[in-house]
Parts: structure tokens; sequence; C-alpha cells
């Protein structure tokens, strides 16, 4: 039992003691995101094919090609 009990402890004692190494040093601040990425996101969530507007983004699939009719042969 002491020995299963140290080992929790050693083990909590390293966690703790690499969370402290690499947590960030500065603080961060974080707020609310501007109006128009919101309006994008919103744009781009949850929407059925085409993803017309969503293509190009940076919240659209990146794997979507589009086809258009004056390239197919």
């Amino acid at each position: 039992m002491l020995k299963s009990l140290t080992a929790v402890m050693a083990a909590a004692a390293a966690a703790a003691i690499l969370t402290l190494l690499f947590s960030p040093a500065e603080k961060l601040a974080a707020g609310p995101l501007p109006a128009p990425t919101v309006a994008a996101m919103h744009a781009c969530a949850q929407r059925p094919w085409p993803y017309l507007h969503c293509v190009g983004t940076r919240f659209g699939n990146p794997h979507i090609r589009l086809v258009t009719t004056d390239h197919l042969r």
C-alpha cells in the first residue's frame, strides 16, 4: 500500500513539474471574434453542397474542387 501511494505521489509530482515547465509564460488574452469572422463562420457552417461561398476561405473545406461547365469536355 505504501509503495502504491509513493508511486502515485511521484507521478503527480512529475506531472506538476512538467506542467509548470511547459506552460506559457505570458498571459493569454482571449476575446470575442470580430463580426466579419463570425459571419463567415456562420455562412460556412452546416451548409449543403455546393459550398460556393466557403471555397477559398479559411473556414471552407480545402479538399473541395469546383468544376465549372466551361471545363467539361
